[in-house]
């Protein structure tokens, strides 16, 4: 089923080329066949005029010769010059050449024996993590809230709800949980991900995701690799400030 599929697309997909080049190369044989008729036309004609003596043997030669050569020309030579850019076989066998260089293409990494995934099974299969992700976050914050203030692992449970709501993509929720890490004990690396973490969740460069930037970067190693994106940052949020 997916190589009619594929067939069908490729058509679809070359129409709007094969149809003005079909569409030319008919005018240019419609443009011959009607110069072609006309030529015949005329050696009728002096031939008739020599019948009833209105021009003589003589110039009927030279006329009858004349028309020849012109017919020679319009069966041999293309309308226009710019019909000889490309042979009418070259330019078709080169439109049939490009589905099968996309086939050739799909085949270096597509699997045409996999099945279909349907999108219903996906999204609820997307929806049961969800839920699952959510039982887990709640679970955690639960275990959270029964750490004594003091508890080395209050600290280290807040990292892993960060990074588990960065998984999942809630930006704003990882920076909260990451902001609570860091009033138990500030970490460069760990205030460069809260500022990275609060520009992503309002899609620009906030003024407490700048803040934390510029401590990150104050307190970061000489040789930390991510230096050169929190100087971005730095400088990106500065652009916003001065340009609101």
């Amino acid at each position: 089923m997916i190589w009619l599929s594929i067939v069908l697309l490729s058509c679809l997909a070359l129409a709007p080329a094969a149809l003005p080049l079909w569409r030319r190369t008919r005018q240019v044989r419609d443009e011959r066949s009607a110069a072609l008729a006309l030529h015949e036309a005329q050696l009728s004609e002096i031939d008739r005029d020599l019948d009833i003596g209105l021009i003589a043997p003589a110039e009927h030669d030279i006329a009858r010769l004349e028309i020849q050569r012109r017919i020679l020309v319009a069966d041999t030579a293309p309308a226009q010059a710019n019909d000889v850019l490309l042979p009418p076989v070259a330019v078709w066998g080169a439109l049939a050449l490009i589905p099968v260089a996309a086939v050739g293409l799909y085949l270096t990494n597509g699997v045409p024996s996999l099945p279909a995934q349907p999108l219903g099974p996906r999204l609820v299969a997307q929806h049961e993590q969800n839920t699952r992700g959510d039982a887990v976050i709640q679970r955690l914050k639960a275990a959270l809230a029964m750490i004594p203030a003091g508890d080395p692992n209050l600290r280290q449970g807040y990292l892993l709800l960060g990074q588990a709501e960065a998984t999942r993509e809630h930006y704003a929720e990882a920076a909260e949980a990451w902001n609570h890490a860091l009033s138990l004990s500030f970490d460069p690396e760990l205030a460069a991900r809260t500022g990275e973490a609060l520009t992503r969740a309002a899609s620009h460069v906030t003024p407490q995701a700048l803040d934390l930037f510029r401590k990150a970067l104050d307190a970061a190693p000489k040789d930390a690799s991510w230096r050169g994106p929190v100087q971005a940052r730095i400088a990106e949020g500065e652009h916003e400030q001065d340009n609101p």
